[in-house]
């Protein structure tokens, strides 16, 4: 008798591939001499293609339980190799490449993975800088010869069958992969994903977002895109650089929207700025869009607004707000964001709406106390800012090899998990989270001879009004002793008669708003440093530096 309580995500793959066999799975877009081409795989093809990988890396000495690195960009092998992982048990280790040489090498220190995956470029950075160099007995390399290990194309040909894999099964809670943290906001950390945790994705996006089997998705996040066959929606990858979207060309993106009518897109705020401005000015119309995902960092709503232009008036652009450990935890729809921007702008924070179905959401208050055991008490009331806590099938239960963030991170409840976010935010009297900003970004500082405490979101999005001010950040700087929260902004265009009179205005802006009336001290940065893939997620750290050398002159 099976276990019911034993699960595999790539059973998604095999129903498609009986239901709907010559169905498009996946298609990659590739830009060669100029002009672009498509690799296309239908459901039935990659369901074997996979069967055939997972034999083979079984024959060659992989087996259940083995870590591996896959460092392949989004290609048919990268959708088939990682099926392959997932049917064979093997564990995936899922890294971003945007996260810089230092922490990929620091992540796979703590992975120590058994095998290395990866196309050849890949593989001479792991020789180079010695990725892995204690734990990694097979190298495989994908797409390339065999100089830097055995190539896949020759494990096919050695081990070839054309027989059905038997899908190993794991207890629903068992380690199923590996996804690093992208580091952007602190150090990267290995999330323990279990198939419970993915079922738990697919239902969301099935239930919540109303995906449907037959849809395509302009799919432009690797892990993302993975989705796609597991909900019976063909995933179509557009030829860009997934860890820099922002560089994006959108003419090749709006090309494989147009080829294969694509009906949903995923685009973080990055895109969403990029693509609504080419939209725009090439008059586009996104007529068989009927649902646009954005995640990964808050997107501006001039930027929403903007891009909204270019779809059909019932389509909506859906914010989601989660994190790695926990994807998503709550979503709103662009016309109702809109609604909220009066809110907003005068310091109220940004709405990222209601949970999805099955997720708790739960206010602490902002402390760096370790929780051992979850209790109703801990809970705060509406309109009390504090650290975001969540429940649910898809939070992660622990982190690989990071006992002291899980202290840090897990609070008990029971069977289950609460997950802190790390993220401030309050709850308003309908149950729509508002987030705040970061725990690490809040500045604690005097005010009147009394402690306060100021939000980055809260007070940048009120000096963000401002219209020579293209983006702001609070961060705190040390001055005679004390902590002072000081703002540093960019602005769109150098001030004529230099920065007296906009200090002055935004003196008095801080004045009128309890968010930020004690902020007093002002710094005009001439580009932020950003995280290349939101281009929404500022490097505060790295201005925090910056302004106390300021000050300190």
């Amino acid at each position: 008798m099976q276990n019911s309580n034993q699960a595999n995500l790539c059973r998604h793959l095999v129903d498609a591939a009986h239901k709907n066999p010559d169905a498009l799975a996946v298609a990659v877009q590739k830009r060669k001499f100029n002009k672009l081409t498509y690799q296309e795989i239908d459901f039935y093809t990659l369901n074997q293609r996979s069967d055939q990988i997972a034999f083979a890396l079984n024959q060659y000495g992989l087996k259940r339980g083995d870590k591996a690195v896959l460092m392949v960009p989004p290609c048919i092998d990268f959708f088939a190799v990682t099926f392959a992982l997932f049917k064979a048990g093997i564990v995936p280790i899922l890294v971003d490449p945007g996260m810089g040489i230092k922490n990929l090498k620091q992540c796979f220190a703590e992975a120590q993975p058994d095998i290395f995956i990866a196309i050849p470029k890949a593989h001479a950075a792991r020789r180079l800088l010695g990725w892995g160099k204690a734990s990694i007995k097979h190298n495989i390399t994908v797409s390339g010869t065999s100089l830097w290990g055995c190539s896949l194309k020759s494990l096919l040909k050695k081990y070839k069958t054309d027989s059905p894999y038997p899908m190993v099964k794991l207890e629903a809670q068992q380690m199923a992969a590996i996804l690093f943290t992208s580091g952007s906001t602190g150090t990267p950390k290995g999330v323990i994903y279990s198939h419970a945790m993915f079922e738990a994705q697919i239902n969301v996006l099935k239930h919540d977002y109303a995906i449907a089997s037959g849809e395509r998705d302009l799919a432009t996040f690797p892990l993302f895109s993975l989705f796609g066959p597991a909900l019976g929606m063909a995933s179509i990858v557009p030829d860009m650089d997934a860890s820099k979207p922002i560089t994006a060309n959108p003419d090749h993106i709006f090309s494989a929207i147009e080829k294969y009518h694509c009906s949903n897109l995923f685009a973080n705020p990055a895109l969403i700025e990029l693509l609504g401005q080419a939209g725009l000015a090439r008059s586009l119309r996104l007529s068989s869009i009927k649902r646009v995902i954005s995640a990964g960092a808050p997107a501006t709503l001039p930027a929403i607004e903007r891009f909204t232009k270019l779809l059909n008036s019932e389509v909506e652009i859906i914010n989601s707000y989660g994190a790695t450990e926990s994807l998503p935890v709550s979503k709103i729809g662009s016309q109702q964001l809109l609604r909220t921007q009066a809110i907003t702008d005068s310091g109220g924070g940004i709405c990222v709406g209601l949970a999805v179905e099955g997720m708790e959401i739960a206010i602490i208050k902002n402390s760096e106390e370790n929780i051992t055991e979850w209790h109703s008490q801990l809970a705060l009331p509406a309109y009390e800012i504090g650290e975001i806590v969540v429940k649910g099938a898809q939070v992660s239960r622990s982190y690989y090899h990071r006992e002291q963030a899980n202290i840090s991170s897990k609070i008990r409840e029971g069977d289950t998990v609460r997950h802190r976010m790390g993220d401030l935010g309050y709850l308003d009297e309908h149950g729509k989270l508002w987030m705040c900003g970061r725990k690490s970004h809040a500045v604690h500082s005097i005010y009147q001879s009394q402690p306060k405490s100021y939000f980055s979101i809260p007070c940048e999005r009120i000096f963000n009004t401002h219209p020579q001010i293209k983006r702001s950040a609070l961060v705190a700087v040390s001055h005679n002793k004390k902590t002072v929260p000081i703002l540093c902004v960019e602005l769109l265009n150098a001030p004529s008669s230099g920065s007296t009179k906009l200090f002055n205005e935004l003196k008095f802006m801080a004045d009128r708003h309890p968010q930020t009336a004690g902020i007093k001290q002002f710094l005009v940065h001439p580009s932020f440093p950003m995280d290349i893939r939101h281009n929404a997620k500022i490097f505060r750290e790295k201005l925090a530096l910056w302004a106390q050398q300021k000050i300190n002159k």
